[in-house]
């Protein structure tokens, strides 16, 4: 049986002199060359003479030793993650395991060497274990993002959103573009064709959800069985045919409270919002992303790998090329980018001249450059913003140029861009437009009986 490990398995460093005790199977040795530090295990490890009986590991050995040092950062081992360039072992057991890491003064460096050192060190051939730091291109930086990414895509955590809803995150890039009023009038113009649509107010500092909606009542939770703590349950308002499930932090504190939260406590919030509320059946999940592609981004590409993103831009070239920026994000998370949405493309006076207030064009230049289609133009309207503050969107009961326009693009998701799962496949596109021509032809018999 092999002693139990001492001062290197725990990852402390003995200072110069000092002896380990009986079990301790490691004499810790410092290289003279700077940057390279070396574990050295003591004749008495395995035994009398063991270390020097063992043929020293292969270079693959030493990969599947390596496999079990994991990045606290990025959840991936460092062979996958490319930080291993090189490794090698000399005929009298000595390893020297290459270790690029992202930055020189990556602050993990400490922690990543004591690994490596004890891993390798497990092996009963290895007589000496040496670290030779590098730093990682530009290019290895991009790539171990990429394998950090799509890692995170395949091992995502389970959540409270059901697998068959679709869902969509709004997004900008920046603020100021109406992307809350997008999401809003988008969602209920969904959920007035009859589905059940979720309303996830991820802009957890600038929320407005609630205000535009018009629902100011808490969030209570429930148990529920199976469950170890109470599910939240979300607010809900009938639309039409259809239902709106809202959560948002505006219902958990006053509309002018400041949250002054870190980053990390903003992706934590989200986070909660997708494991602990009960969203019960849906067929849509909107999610009003907040500005920018920081920690809540991530967390949710992270979180729900599945999502589709909706770009918001206005006709100005600024928040275009900031839109663009967005949507480097999600592709580079593996989310698939559905399409771009231009908002207050026009303003039309009462006379019917139109004034391109912000410019022209950038929807549709967006568009071209993310390879992404323009779902639609959303004029300047002064109703968009009163039905906001009423808590009414103009998609509901509006009327007039805007409105029609957030119908319009309602409808081409449905249809085109990302209908719902029941209706994804063929067969069911075939049952729905054979229902809808007879549908029609009922309507048109009717209405040649009554004539």
């Amino acid at each position: 049986m092999r002693p139990p490990l001492g001062c290197a398995a725990v990852g402390r460093t003995r200072r110069q002199g000092e002896k380990c005790n009986a079990t301790d199977p490691y004499n810790l040795l410092v290289d003279p060359v700077a940057g390279s530090t070396a574990a050295t295990p003591s004749a008495d490890a395995h035994g009398p003479d063991t270390a020097r009986s063992v043929a020293p590991p292969s270079e693959q050995d030493v990969l599947d030793l390596l496999r079990q040092v994991v990045d606290p950062e990025l959840g991936v081992d460092i062979v996958t993650l490319g930080m291993v360039p090189r490794v090698r072992i000399d005929a009298g057991g000595a390893v020297t395991v290459g270790v690029k890491l992202t930055i020189g003064g990556c602050p993990l460096r400490a922690e990543i060497k004591r690994d490596v050192e004890t891993r390798v060190a497990l092996h009963p051939g290895v007589t000496d274990v040496r670290i030779d730091w590098g730093e990682m291109t530009a290019d290895e930086r991009s790539s171990l993002m990429a394998t950090a990414r799509l890692h995170a895509r395949e091992h995502a955590p389970d959540t409270e959103v059901p697998a068959s809803a679709r869902v969509l995150a709004v997004a900008s890039g920046k603020g100021g573009v109406g992307k809350s009023s997008v999401t809003v009038n988008l969602a209920a113009a969904v959920a007035a064709q009859g589905f059940t649509v979720g309303v996830l107010d991820a802009d957890i500092w600038g929320f407005s959800v609630p205000r535009l909606l018009g629902i100011d009542e808490r969030l209570e939770a429930e148990r529920v069985d199976g469950s170890d703590k109470p599910k939240i349950l979300p607010n809900e308002r009938r639309v039409g045919r259809g239902t709106l499930k809202v959560v948002s932090t505006g219902f958990l504190v006053g509309e002018d409270t400041a949250l002054m939260w870190r980053g990390l406590m903003l992706a934590k919030a989200v986070e909660q919002f997708l494991r602990d509320v009960r969203w019960g059946e849906l067929d849509y999940l909107f999610i009003d992303m907040p500005p920018g592609t920081g920690d809540v981004q991530m967390g949710l590409a992270r979180m729900l790998p599945r999502t589709d993103l909706l770009v918001v831009t206005t006709p100005a070239l600024a928040a275009q090329k900031v839109a663009a920026r967005a949507a480097d994000m999600a592709r580079r998370s593996y989310l698939r980018v559905l399409g771009v949405v231009e908002n207050m493309s026009a303003f039309v006076c009462d006379h019917g001249e139109s004034y391109a207030l912000f410019g022209s064009g950038g929807g549709q230049a967006l568009a071209d450059e993310i390879g992404a289609p323009l779902l639609g133009q959303i004029p300047l309207e002064p109703a968009v913003a009163a039905g906001g503050d009423a808590g009414a969107p103009v998609a509901l009961a509006g009327t007039g140029p805007a409105a029609d326009a957030f119908r319009a693009v309602a409808r081409r998701i449905v249809d085109e861009i990302a209908p719902p799962a029941n209706m994804a496949g063929c067969t069911a596109r075939m049952l729905s437009a054979v229902t809808a021509a007879l549908d029609a032809r009922d309507a048109a018999d009717a209405h040649s009986s009554d004539s």
